[in-house]
């Protein structure tokens, strides 16, 4: 297929993380023709629970987990960070593409994650067997302040010993004066919002953004967000090219990381 034949050809995408992340949906949306800028709206911060993440993170050396959890990429960069190290028992379960990457790519291993066509929380609940067998299992899980606790919960409710903390916070980026100039000219005429964080910043710094702006919204969470904040939705002519969007990006990364 050309590029002038792909659904998204002469599209110019905002793409709103960087890292791992970034890179991997980027890649997804140029395979459909689309041309993409990386300009993070969102980055992370230090957890408010710092003491008692570096005591977890000691007792995830010392091998009292037998599992630990990540659903975002950015754990590995705070794993890196504290100079983590995974006792060789504990076993590393994971959601996502760029989360697994970014493991591997940290040194750290990954032990499971769910099917790549369906890398998602609720399906690494469905596939790990191992915590629906009789045995109470401890379980650290690390996640960002705004996740939603859906694997956390789901362990819990199973029985699990759960030892869950806030790795990262979620923090607004301000948009480089020629990013912002490029949307409000509409020479980036569509905004990839992947998270309620990230709608909330689409609505501070881009108020005068053109009124065919697509906005692209991934999973129900934001969805929801973009409606109440009164994001405009794009017009019927746009909305195609929407959907390719918001489909690329969940075929790609798990919208269940809401670093965001």
């Amino acid at each position: 297929m050309s590029n002038e034949t792909k659904p998204l050809s002469g599209l110019r995408v905002l793409v709103p993380r960087g890292g791992t992340w970034g890179e991997l949906v980027s890649q997804a949306l140029r395979e459909r023709g689309a041309q993409t800028v990386i300009s993070p709206l969102v980055d992370f911060a230090h957890t408010s629970e710092e003491e008692t993440l570096v005591k977890n993170l000691q007792r995830l050396e010392a091998g009292e987990f037998d599992w630990m959890t990540a659903t975002s990429a950015t754990v590995a960069d705070v794993l890196k960070h504290h100079g983590a190290v995974i006792h060789e028992h504990t076993k590393v379960a994971l959601v996502g593409e760029a989360t697994a990457v970014a493991f591997r790519d940290a040194g750290y291993p990954v032990d499971f994650t769910p099917d790549e066509f369906n890398n998602t929380t609720h399906q690494l609940l469905n596939e790990w067997k191992e915590i629906d067998e009789d045995k109470i299992l401890k379980v650290l899980t690390l996640r960002s302040d705004v996740a939603r606790p859906v694997l956390t919960e789901g362990l819990i409710s199973r029985g699990h010993d759960v030892s869950q903390v806030l790795a990262f916070r979620t923090v607004g980026v301000p948009a480089g004066i020629q990013i912002r100039e490029d949307v409000e000219s509409g020479h980036i005429n569509a905004i990839l919002v992947a998270s309620p964080k990230i709608a909330v910043e689409v609505e501070k710094q881009f108020p005068d953004r053109p009124e065919t702006t697509i906005l692209a919204c991934v999973g129900p969470d934001t969805i929801r967000a973009a409606e109440e904040l009164g994001l405009r939705s794009p017009d019927v002519v746009n909305s195609e090219q929407q959907q390719v969007i918001a489909d690329a990006v969940e075929a790609t990364i798990d919208h269940s990381d809401m670093l965001d």
